[in-house]
């Protein structure tokens, strides 16, 4: 008999396996590789022929955003190998559902030699993208660029990946 409070143990030489889980022990009815192969393709082809949500052309993602992100990307910095875009210098892009784009960006610093001409290149590469009806840079400096805010493809190409 247990004493209140004390654990019983059963000691014993060896322990029958568990049985094992298997495909062929489901009750239900078998599909054949024909039948299964034609579910996995009906659902492939209603996943493949999804369509996107629409995106509106202003909002990222949406043509117009897209166009003017790949304008932006063809403005190397002069010191830098790199496109503006991917070295971190463009904060925001904000297209209105008017095409009214308003590009927030920074420059390496405040003494970069480029400062009088980079805002206004900008401004014209972004205003020559087809749709766009405006075009603003506000510069920033805060918060100031580091090298943290570049792309991996930025970090690639400068070799510090």
């Amino acid at each position: 008999m247990n004493e209140p409070g004390k654990i019983a143990v059963e000691e014993v030489d060896a322990v029958a396996a568990p049985k094992r889980a298997r495909v062929e022990d489901l009750e239900s009815p078998q599909e054949s590789m024909g039948e299964k192969l034609e579910r996995k393709r009906d659902y492939l082809e209603g996943f493949l022929n999804k369509k996107p949500e629409q995106v509106a052309p202003s909002a990222p993602g949406g043509d117009l955003y897209e166009a003017v992100v790949d304008a932006l990307k063809e403005i190397f910095d002069p010191e830098i190998p790199v496109n503006i875009y991917d070295l971190g210098l463009i904060y925001g892009v904000d297209v209105s559902p008017d095409a009214d784009v308003t590009i927030s960006m920074t420059l390496t610093t405040p003494n970069c030699p480029v400062a009088e001409s980079m805002p206004s290149e900008v401004e014209l590469r972004a205003g020559a993208v087809p749709g766009v009806r405006d075009a603003e840079v506000v510069l920033v400096w805060d918060p100031p660029w580091d090298p943290g805010k570049m792309s991996d493809e930025a970090r690639l190409e400068l070799g510090m990946l």
